[in-house]
């Protein structure tokens, strides 16, 4: 498949990457039935997906089953009107349908907007609002249902609601088994009558009228490749979130990030920790591992335990593995040595930079580097540690060649090596495979982020003599402190090494003498939390000093039980430091 869409598809080093990968670009490109429909007619026996959750229900799907099911329920969604260029808002969580969905909406030319299940009221009129939504497809839970209910009366847009039944209690699924057979044993096929919410809104139950529609008649006219398909909604320090759209060829752009970052072939199981509200999940559960021939793995679960998905990875013999540093903070706390990790060949993380240390654990537990990569709901992978090359713990890696990166100075003038800088992609004359098209409906913020042909990242990182780049944190992150600057990665990693800690957050709290001075809100072990004290704050402090510059220790640390973090795992910052705003 993938020399479809490439016109080298083996690299042997940096250089021969990047001197030699190039899209082959289709004239109107559509993932579903360029990738996933080509694969049901090549291989239509070949496992595509391996779904089981938390209650011990399992599905498996061959590329064959997927197109089938897609098709029908693009039929379906044809029928309640939803078609080409429809802004479509899914809130499934780890919800099998969610990949039958997906393929379905591309099908039709549809605009998808994922979206997380801890929504409020407020949160969905913004949405629906804001993009112009005309369905949502939810999962049936009373939250979220709720929510949407309370919605109802300010989305006029919103014109189709459908729900989602959640899966039953345990129960034992053949090997092999399709959704229609899983249906039909845990009786979700049942007809089941609408339910009227407030307003005009109804929600459909998926279960009962999806595989009723008839059969589905491809449009004669699907897209071009710069219409867009799908949208995010993402967080920035202040005001509402942004929509950040992307074109068709977002897709093809995950080739990279799935064949080569993920470092994924035909056997591979691959499981990426993440819930299917955040972009993560494109990166790690559709496009790049299905241009590969993966099998993609999913364990749906309501709360994050590592014991239990290491019991999984175990259980199913996952040979590739991706998380956000926070799941790898909490595996390496386990005794490895308890599980069977003997299949598993391939680890990735990306979501927030890695501490060193975490790396160095998992090297000596189970022997496997952790290929760290970075991006942004943005874009695709556009930093990354790529299996020919030998990584440094904590370094992001080098450029993806699908963009022309470069780290600049507040003066718009380019870094030197070991100078600290802003990381930006050079778009030129055309736009790079898997960037994104632009803020939708906000000119002005698009142009804040995106002129004179450059696109910044607001990420701070330095570039070492090898070309590895070192992620320093956000532009707004950054710590000045007595004419210094800190950036917060540099002192988490050095407490991180504390066999105390389990996690932390570095903020600049205000000081009339310092102007700022660094903060360290710590998560300490379960055998540590007996201590916290002057006496380990002391000793945390002193570690520090020890490890990194001495300056950048920090001079107030607290002690939490969690830290507050996005859906995508990574550590809200400005949470931390609004809080101590208002404290002050």
């Amino acid at each position: 498949m993938v020399e479809r869409f490439l016109k080298q598809t083996h690299f042997e080093s940096v250089e021969d990457y990047n001197k030699n990968l190039e899209f082959i670009i289709p004239e109107h490109f559509n993932f579903a039935y360029d990738v996933m429909d080509a694969w049901a007619e090549e291989a239509p026996e070949k496992l595509a997906l391996l779904w089981t959750n938390d209650q011990g229900v399992e599905i498996r799907a061959t590329f064959k089953q997927l197109k089938e099911q897609s098709d029908q329920a693009a039929s379906y969604l044809q029928s309640l009107g939803i078609g080409k260029g429809d802004p479509v808002m899914l809130i499934l969580k780890r919800r099998y349908e969610w990949w039958i969905v997906m393929l379905a909406l591309h099908k039709l030319g549809a605009v998808v907007i994922p979206a997380t299940h801890m929504l409020t009221k407020h949160d969905i009129v913004y949405r629906n609002t804001r993009a112009s939504v005309k369905a949502i497809i939810c999962v049936d839970d009373p939250y979220v249902t709720e929510q949407i209910k309370l919605a109802m009366p300010e989305s006029p847009t919103v014109k189709v609601y459908i729900t989602v039944r959640p899966t039953p209690l345990p129960l034992p699924v053949r090997e092999g088994s399709n959704y229609s057979q899983y249906e039909e044993t845990v009786g979700l096929s049942t007809p089941r009558p609408h339910r009227e919410g407030q307003g005009e809104g109804l929600f459909h139950d998926w279960q009962s009228e999806w595989q009723q529609a008839p059969k589905f008649v491809r449009p004669a006219f699907v897209n071009n490749n710069e219409d867009t398909m799908l949208m995010y909604f993402t967080s920035g320090t202040s005001g509402e979130p942004k929509m950040v759209a992307h074109d068709f060829l977002y897709a093809m752009g995950h080739l990279t990030t799935g064949v080569f970052w993920h470092n994924l072939h035909e056997g591979s199981l691959h499981l990426t920790v993440a819930d299917t509200g955040w972009g993560k999940a494109v990166w790690g559960k559709f496009y790049g591992q299905w241009f590969a021939g993966a099998t993609v793995f999913v364990f749906d679960h309501e709360k994050f335990n590592a014991d239990t998905l290491l019991r999984q990875m175990e259980k199913y013999r996952v040979t590739s593995f991706c998380a956000p540093p926070t799941i790898y903070r909490f595996m390496i706390r386990e005794d490895l040595s308890k599980y069977d990790l003997s299949s598993l060949q391939y680890c990735c993380t990306a979501g927030e930079a890695l501490n060193p240390a975490v790396f160095d654990k998992l090297k000596e537990l189970i022997g496997l580097n952790i290929m760290e990569g970075f991006g942004q709901t943005e874009t695709t992978m556009s930093l990354g540690t790529f299996p020919w090359m030998t990584p440094k713990p904590g370094s992001m890696g080098i450029p993806n060649a699908q963009y022309d990166i470069d780290l600049l100075r507040a003066d718009g003038t380019s870094c030197e090596d070991g100078e600290k800088g802003e990381i930006v992609i050079r778009v030129g004359d055309r736009k790079p495979v898997g960037l994104f098209k632009g803020y939708y409906r906000d000119e002005e913020k698009t142009r804040e982020a995106w002129h004179d042909g450059v696109y910044h990242t607001g990420d701070m990182a330095w570039r070492d003599e090898d070309g590895y780049y070192w992620f320093e944190g956000r532009i707004d992150d950054v710590i000045k402190s007595s004419g210094y600057r800190i950036g917060p990665f540099e002192v988490e990693s050095a407490l991180m090494t504390h066999p105390a800690v389990v996690e932390c957050a570095i903020t600049g709290v205000p000081d009339d003498i310092r102007g700022m001075v660094v903060k360290a809100t710590v998560v300490l072990g379960k055998e540590w939390k007996s201590k916290a004290g002057d006496d380990l704050v002391k000793e945390l402090q002193q570690h520090v000093k020890k490890e990194t510059a001495p300056y950048k220790y920090p001079r107030i640390v607290e002690f939490v039980d969690e830290l507050p973090k996005t859906i995508s795992g990574k550590i809200r910052r400005v949470e931390i430091r609004q809080k101590d705003a208002k404290a002050c």
